[in-house]
């Protein structure tokens, strides 16, 4: 229940608390966090002033709450809508994720693979099409390829490689995508059919495994968001993930604030365990 109990008490005192916490790496260390919108944060406390406005950054993402209370130095090179291409590649007018990687790197947290699979759109789509008054044309759903989902394993793994390449004193851990469709069955919340839900759960434990492989294969570690939220679903009493049903602020079909709080207390627990 500690988990629960933490993720669900005031986020702004998780943040801003730190100073009775074990430290589990150096004061000041520097720490790069990268991935799309589920790392990112967008709606998940305030926009972070001063950051690219399309990266959505928030200020109680799992990255900032660890930094905060770690005290260490976080680049946050996260954005929402990054594929793996963004993060070994330049985006328009932003560098590689990657490259905000450097020697003295001492932990870096990836989260990113949805956008390459069309997770999050392709749920987008399913809400369209279940709505009533659903508009003459709604945007496709368009089930990944096997191709597709062989060049994710080969990017993710990529990522994982040069990641521990770039910074080899680092603690590299990738974090997978938090739950955000129900073990079985569906919900108004949730705004999908029964069918469009079990793609989306078939789709979300695909991307669990393509992300766990690829620490293995990387020599990096894992933190299974998919496992530390489940119950907490869209369509839970407690749900840490929106649905289609907003709440004030949030983005649909991505996590909360408590979700983000538990990702961030889970990977100070990996860090202690790592000294």
């Amino acid at each position: 229940m500690r988990l629960a109990t933490t993720a669900l008490a005031t986020a702004s005192a998780l943040a801003l608390t730190g100073g009775a916490l074990a430290r589990p790496l150096p004061e000041g260390a520097r720490y790069v966090a990268l991935g799309s919108s589920y790392a990112a944060g967008p709606g998940v406390g305030e926009p972070v002033p001063g950051e690219p406005a399309r990266c959505g950054r928030g200020s109680l993402s799992y990255a900032r709450v660890l930094a905060a209370r770690l005290r260490l130095k976080l680049v946050d090179a996260s954005c929402s809508g990054a594929t793996t291409a963004h993060l070994l590649g330049p985006w328009n007018e932003l560098a590689p994720q990657i490259d905000a990687i450097t020697p003295d790197t001492r932990l870096v947290t990836i989260t990113v693979g949805g956008n390459d699979v069309r997770f999050v759109s392709n749920l987008f789509a399913s809400v369209c099409a279940a709505r009533a008054d659903a508009p003459p044309r709604c945007p496709p759903h368009a089930a990944p390829t096997p191709a597709e989902w062989t060049a994710l394993a080969r990017a993710m793994q990529r990522i994982g490689h040069e990641a521990r390449r770039r910074a080899p004193r680092a603690v590299v851990v990738f974090v997978d995508y938090p739950v955000v469709v129900p073990p079985q069955g569906t919900c108004a919340a949730l705004g999908i059919a029964e069918p469009q839900a079990e793609a989306g759960r078939a789709a979300a434990a695909r991307l669990a495994r393509v992300t766990a492989e690829a620490a293995r294969r990387s020599g990096a570690r894992l933190l299974a968001a998919s496992a530390l939220t489940r119950g907490h679903d869209a369509c839970a009493p407690q749900p840490w993930s929106e649905g289609a049903s907003l709440r004030p602020g949030g983005i649909a079909m991505h996590p909360m604030i408590a979700a983000h709080a538990a990702i961030a207390e889970r990977l100070e627990q990996m860090l202690e365990t790592n000294r």
